[in-house]
């Protein structure tokens, strides 16, 4: 009975397709993405009181990276974006509120991958670039601050959707965050 179940399961892997077993392709990928943005500002205004607002938008970003598939069920890759969080705007205490935020950001990527399907983390930076007003005053604020990401794939040939959720840990802002859908290619 044993040597029967064996040979099945070999037959099994042997007539499986190979790419359940290779990774995702290899090489340069460029893409695009939108989602929501959550801003959530904890600051002080010119007069040295605190004031506290959050919101959500829509926000973009374009994607440029580089995979390298060729282990067997994970994959490695860096890739790199520009993202525009949108603009929130609120009513505080102290007058109306807005904040708006962008950034550029550089991450490495791992993914384990299961035929067309994965699943990816990512660790890296942003440089972020903040401006919020209160009450008719603007202030600007930037800075480099870490960044974390993980979400889902799905490939097909070099084409792959995925869905993720990143969270940037930015100092000058007490929140920042987005989840997006993007499409990308492989060259």
């Amino acid at each position: 009975m044993n040597k029967h179940l064996l040979k099945v399961a070999i037959l099994g892997f042997s007539v499986m397709p190979l790419t359940v077993w290779a990774g995702g392709d290899s090489g340069f990928y460029v893409g695009g993405g939108v989602g929501n943005s959550t801003i959530k500002v904890d600051q002080k205004d010119t007069s040295g009181v605190n004031f506290n607002f959050d919101g959500n938008d829509a926000g973009y970003k374009v994607i440029l990276g580089y995979n390298i598939g060729i282990i067997p069920l994970i994959d490695l890759g860096v890739e790199g974006s520009y993202v525009s969080f949108g603009k929130i705007e609120d009513t505080t205490a102290n007058g109306p509120a807005d904040a708006k935020a962008t950034g550029f950001d550089a991450f490495g990527v791992g993914a384990l991958t299961f035929g067309p399907f994965a699943v990816f983390g990512k660790m890296g930076m942003i440089r972020w670039n903040a401006d919020t007003t209160l009450d008719g005053a603007t202030s600007s604020d930037s800075g480099t601050d870490p960044a974390y990401g993980i979400g889902a794939r799905f490939q097909l040939f070099s084409f792959s959707v995925r869905a993720e959720y990143e969270l940037f840990d930015v100092e000058g802002l007490k929140d920042l965050s987005m989840f997006s859908v993007s499409a990308l290619y492989t060259f």
